[in-house]
């Protein structure tokens, strides 16, 4: 299937590994020109290097709206517009119930909810002009509970109810945005990663009772999933939040 991609213009945001790595790979492969987007100038550079010609990078700490700003006018300085939108921050690393302080509720806001609404707010005029796309990228921890730490859970909770209300305002300037909640996804640094290492018996069996197709999700695959919502193959989608988990939530 052709997703009629090529040559459009994609800012991917938390995009020098994992999910958001996933991600602008697969845009590369659909023809994209893609602007690799993190806060470490070095791990962006060999990510850009290995995606190839297609792909460039901005060093950016999109939790800071001035930052956002800058990063959004020099990505339309250097291509001159902006058709799609990844907003893939994002860290689910936070206390235990009970054992939250007012900075880390704060910090969980930040990363997880700030960085998306900052950056869609400063690149709104110009997805406008180019009747671009926004996929935000949430998690079924917004959704259900799944043991995820709570601040986390509910600043995923806002962003899902994020993209439902403003998904009408967006569409009056010709955009549209939808999120992808992914389940349990493998790649290098994870958070599951670190679980596999420390104690693989009870992730194996939290696979097995909890996830239908009983094993992990790959970069890869919800980089295929924000491709699709990304193009003009998906054109009647907005204001979804679209759930990729080998059937964990019920």
């Amino acid at each position: 299937m052709d997703l009629k991609l090529n040559k459009k213009i994609a800012l991917v945001t938390g995009s020098s590994s994992g999910i958001g790595l996933g991600i602008a790979k697969k845009l590369c492969d659909e023809g994209c020109f893609v602007i690799l987007n993190a806060r470490h100038e070095k791990n962006l550079k060999n990510t850009a290097k290995k995606l190839g010609k297609q792909a460039t990078f901005l060093k950016a700490d999109v939790t800071d709206p001035e930052k956002c700003r800058s990063l959004v006018e020099k990505t339309i300085k250097k291509y001159g517009k902006l058709d799609i939108l990844i907003c893939n921050v994002g860290n689910g690393t936070s206390k235990q119930p009970g054992k939250e302080t007012i900075d880390e509720w704060q910090k969980m806001f930040e990363i997880n909810f700030l960085s998306a609404v900052n950056i869609i707010k400063y690149a709104e005029k110009h997805l406008s002009k180019s009747k671009g796309v926004i996929v935000c990228i949430s998690s079924i921890a917004g959704i259900d509970r799944t043991g995820a730490p709570v601040p986390y859970s509910i600043a995923k909770a806002a962003i899902n109810m994020y993209v439902k209300g403003m998904s009408k305002h967006l569409a009056s300037q010709g955009i549209r945005i939808n999120a992808v909640a992914p389940g349990n996804i493998m790649f290098g640094g994870s958070v599951w990663e670190k679980k596999m290492k420390k104690n693989p018996n009870r992730v194996k069996k939290i696979l097995t009772e909890e996830v239908s197709l009983k094993r992990f999700g790959s970069p890869d695959e919800i980089g295929n999933l924000v491709t699709f919502l990304a193009s003009p193959v998906s054109s009647f989608i907005t204001g979804q939040i679209i759930i990729a988990d080998g059937g964990q939530v019920r």
